[in-house]
């Protein structure tokens, strides 16, 4: 990555979002991360909790929370 590019990143994340760079990242990435897991996973919640690092019932939360569907 070039200098430059990183310059952009940089005021991105932390002038444009300044304050709320940690919930933008969060949201921006939680529920496509969810979803790819589960998909990994074929739904396996308990095995998508272990690739994770997590709890099976925080990942639940998050998937209610997110209104993913987890059949």
């Amino acid at each position: 990555m070039e200098e430059q590019e990183i310059k952009k990143l940089t005021d991105f994340f932390f002038v444009e979002h300044r304050g709320e760079v940690y919930r933008f990242l969060v949201e921006s990435l939680e529920k496509p991360l969810l979803e790819r897991i589960l998909a990994y996973t074929r739904g396996n919640q308990l095995e998508a909790a272990r690739v994770l690092g997590i709890n099976r019932n925080t990942l639940r939360t998050k998937l209610k929370k997110l209104g993913i569907r987890h059949d």
